[in-house]
């Protein structure tokens, strides 16, 4: 009898679990990070659950996954108990307030310290004086961002009205009539953060209920930078962007070392915020001074040139030395110092949203040259332009 002729030996593709949400940007922007690295790097085999995660467990023990990348949800625990390498991505480090939480459990998470702290300083270099914050009570990254938002603002002796329905009305349409009594209570003008851009999407909706005209009595900035819902909002809604693609890839590095043996310790993968996406819900100079004002708008309206201090006074009808005093009282900064932030600002989103090269970066706005360019990026942001691209795209 003839001996059948044996296959030659594959390489097994590691079989990676993704229980990954597509219906928003950020489960999608993980998903995109994940296969980048699986296409330089695998490549891997996956596996997404379609159908109710309740009933996933059978299907997805007999799929004999290596490794597994989930948002948390009500079968977190089932599936560590299946003893895979796992990295869970949540935007705290606790899940909830539960004391047995497997500490252990490498964990995708957000920095939303910096997340605040971004939005904080957007809102207040547009000039207000009253503040707000709107999240879910039920969710502890909402109340961490939150507090992060209001610690800012305190030290800057402002206060922060916070929205108190959101643990109690589970319904929006049971909800919106106490979002509209809260919004119509609060001081105007006012800048208010949202948890997220759900959230702020919600606010906007519940300011027109109200009657009250957006972004002139309220200025709104979610987080996430969801781009598509973003411009579905009317007016569209300001965001901060974080570098969520950037960090799928970073966990789909360290489960590709947990899935060769490394132990599971706690390992943390931080998503930072990245810029400020503007747009129309805080497109807006609430300043009790109109001099001040109209400089802010001259120099955001031509910060692609190389605009001077003299430029900025030309434009209002003060003195150059009345509108410096005027601009430390305002802004505790000088005029020169908003027109280095507001170009670095421009030179840091085009780094992050456009593929132009550094030289291109540099002719656009002006400058002499590529030297020039670096030094002046460094001085406001701390690092050099290929690092912060580098570190941000």
């Amino acid at each position: 009898m003839k001996k059948t002729e044996e296959l030659p030996n594959k390489k097994t593709l590691p079989r990676v679990l993704l229980l990954l949400e597509t219906s928003r940007a950020f489960g999608r922007e993980l998903l995109y990070g994940i296969a980048r690295y699986s296409r330089l790097h695998g490549p891997w085999a996956f596996y997404r659950e379609h159908r109710g995660l309740t009933t996933a467990i059978p299907r997805i023990k007999n799929w004999q996954a290596n490794g597994i990348i989930m948002r948390n949800s009500s079968i977190t625990r089932q599936l560590i108990g299946l003893n895979i390498p796992t990295i869970l991505a949540i935007h705290n480090v606790k899940a909830a307030n539960d004391p047995d939480w497997p500490d252990y459990l490498p964990t995708l998470t957000t920095d939303n310290k910096n997340i605040s702290r971004m939005a904080a300083e957007h809102l207040l270099h547009r000039g207000f004086k009253n503040y707000a914050y709107c999240g879910f009570d039920e969710f502890l990254w909402s109340k961490d961002r939150g507090g992060h938002f209001k610690k800012i603002l305190d030290e800057r002796n402002y206060r922060v009205h916070y929205y108190p329905y959101s643990l109690k009305y589970k319904s929006w349409d049971t909800e919106l009539p106490y979002m509209v009594k809260w919004l119509n209570r609060l001081p105007k003008p006012v800048g208010i953060m949202t948890c997220n851009d759900d959230r702020g999407q919600q606010v906007i909706e519940a300011c027109k209920q109200a009657g009250l005209d957006v972004p002139e009595e309220v200025s709104i900035i979610g987080v996430d930078n969801d781009a598509l819902f973003c411009e579905l909002c009317d007016p569209p809604l300001t965001s901060v962007a974080l570098n969520i693609e950037q960090g799928g890839y970073m966990a789909a590095e360290l489960l590709n070392r947990l899935m060769q043996g490394e132990a599971m310790k706690g390992q943390q993968i931080v998503l930072s915020p990245t810029h400020i996406v503007r747009r129309q819900s805080t497109d807006i100079l609430s300043m009790d001074d109109k001099e001040v004002t109209a400089a802010i708008r001259y120099i955001r309206q031509n910060a692609r040139e190389c605009i001077k201090v003299d430029d900025v006074v030309n434009a209002t009808a003060l003195s150059r030395r009345s509108l410096e005093l005027r601009f430390r009282k305002t802004l505790s900064r000088s005029i020169q110092k908003e027109i280095q932030r507001i170009r670095a600002e421009l030179i840091a989103q085009m780094l992050i949203e456009t593929e132009m090269s550094i030289s291109e970066i540099a002719s656009s706005l002006k400058f002499a040259d590529i030297e020039h360019i670096s030094r002046y990026f460094r001085k406001e942001k701390g690092m050099g332009l290929r690092e912060f691209r580098k570190m941000h795209r």
